[in-house]
Formats: C-alpha cells, structure tokens, sequence
C-alpha cells in the first residue's frame, strides 16, 4: 500500500496532477479541489495517497493532508459514495466544512453537492457522525489580457468538470454566468461555485 508520494511537480490540473520520483516514475494522481488550491508551483511536492483498485483501473488519489485523506476513506466507506463522489464533496467542501455539516446533521450542505440525494446525505451524517474528530485570492492569470484570462478560466474549468463525470455542454451555461459576475476569479474558485449552481 502507498503511504504517500514525493517528487518533483511535473503538471498541475484542477483534478490531477503528475509527480515525477527521483526513480524516474511519473504518477498520475487524481486530486480534490481542496488539495489542488493547496499546492504550490513548488519543485517537491508531497501527497498522501489512496489506492483504488478495480477489474478495470488502477487510480490514485492524493491529498495535500492526512486528515483529508482520512475524511476521503469515512466517505468512501459509506453506502452509495464512490471515490468519484468522495471527491466531488471535498471539490465543493473544505474538510473543516464537511467535519462541521456531519457535525451539525446539515444534511442542505450534502444535498448542494451534484450527484448528492436526500437519501445519500443523511446516511452519511448518520454513518459518519462522531468519527470524524480531529481538526483539519482572487487573480487574473500573468501574462494574459482580460478576454484571454476569462477564456483560459473557462477552457479549464469546463475540463476539470468533464473529468469530474459532468456533461461538458450542461456545465457551459453555470460557467458563463458565473465568469460574467466573477471574470478574474480562480478557476477553483470558479469550479466550485459551478458545482453549487448546478
């Protein structure tokens, strides 16, 4: 099992990224958008890792913190959320958010998550309450004209959704709406107000 992977910062996306270890290996590692507004365009970078193995594919899931990682396996262990929608609800949540809604029985913040029933959230505040104790800029892109930094935003943005599991043209309207408002925002930023619009 891998504890986690260190190693220099080949490429950084919304939703993975490649970390090249001194062995020469590249590992695509899928992230949340919490862990992904973490990193720095450091050298080094080290995420924790969790492995999920299917007849299919091999996928890695990296996390800026060990608690986040944590929070990611209670969500996967609960009835009807895969790794997919663990990390949906940790790209529309902070983990100190979703420690506070499983706290508090806010079962509206779940239900804000796409792809979140009513059903879903209350079994996770129900199967997750009391095991999760423990503590946890705006800017236009350099180098780029305003026209061109909205267009870069959204490229990115509707991407990064793609690769979340959503219709590309469905997500198009809430991300024109939202840059129309927000035209400088972060494209974390931006995913993460698309994701609660939807």
């Amino acid at each position: 099992m891998i504890e986690y992977i260190k190693g220099r910062l080949v490429e950084k996306n919304p939703t993975d990224v490649v970390i090249e270890t001194t062995s020469g290996v590249a590992y695509l590692i899928n992230v949340s958008l919490y862990t992904y507004g973490k990193i720095k365009e450091t050298e080094t970078l080290k995420l924790y890792i969790h492995t999920v193995i299917r007849e299919d594919a091999h996928q890695l899931f990296g996390f800026f913190s060990r608690e986040e990682r944590e929070i990611f396996r209670k969500l996967i262990a609960v009835s009807g959320v895969g790794a997919g929608t663990a990390r949906t609800i940790l790209s529309s949540m902070d983990p100190k958010d979703v420690i506070r809604a499983v706290s508090g029985g806010d079962v509206t913040s779940f239900k804000n998550v796409k792809g979140i029933g009513m059903k879903t959230a209350q079994r996770i505040i129900l199967d997750l309450k009391g095991k999760l104790d423990f503590g946890c800029g705006d800017a236009e892109i350099p180098g780029l004209d305003p026209y061109q930094a909205t267009a870069a935003l959204r490229t990115e943005a509707l991407d990064a959704l793609e690769i979340l599991g959503f219709v590309r043209k469905n997500c198009e309207r809430y991300v024109d709406d939202i840059l129309q408002k927000f035209p400088t925002t972060t494209v974390e930023n931006l995913i993460k107000m698309t994701l609660k619009a939807m």
